[in-house]
């Protein structure tokens, strides 16, 4: 192996002048004091903004594959047409029972003196619901 090289000694690095009281720094937008700030309630304001709102949470492309690829194994392979009205009232429905079970696996999951949602949460959620509620 040959010689090593020496790396010739770098300069030092100037830093830029600081502002003097003539030039204005420039301000952040408002609503932007810190990072911490920003990022404070962002889950918060998005749990709200959906409270609000009415629309599908679940996008209606995906939705609609995982419904044809059930009724495909159920009807033994033969593709039924789907009117997309029926599929709209499907997912509703679904929608309104993910949310409300959600709602209640929370409450028990507060119950448990947590605050993060346990797979354990949902499964009791739908054993206390028993069959005509919970999907035996």
């Amino acid at each position: 192996m040959g010689p090593r090289r020496r790396r010739k000694p770098e300069a030092p690095r100037r830093r830029s002048p600081s502002p003097t009281p003539e030039t204005p720094r420039p301000r952040a937008p408002l609503g932007a004091s810190s990072l911490r700030g920003r990022r404070k309630h962002v889950w918060l304001r998005e749990i709200r903004k959906l409270q609000k709102s009415t629309d599908l949470l679940l996008r209606k492309a995906p939705f609609s594959r995982v419904v044809r690829e059930i009724c495909t194994k159920f009807a033994r392979g033969v593709d039924l047409n789907w009117q997309a009205q029926a599929l709209l009232a499907l997912q509703e429905a679904a929608e309104a029972f993910l949310v409300h079970l959600f709602e209640d696996a929370y409450l028990l999951s507060l119950h448990a003196g947590r605050v993060t949602l346990f797979p354990k949460d949902v499964q009791l959620a739908r054993r206390i619901r028993g069959i005509q509620e919970g999907l035996g």
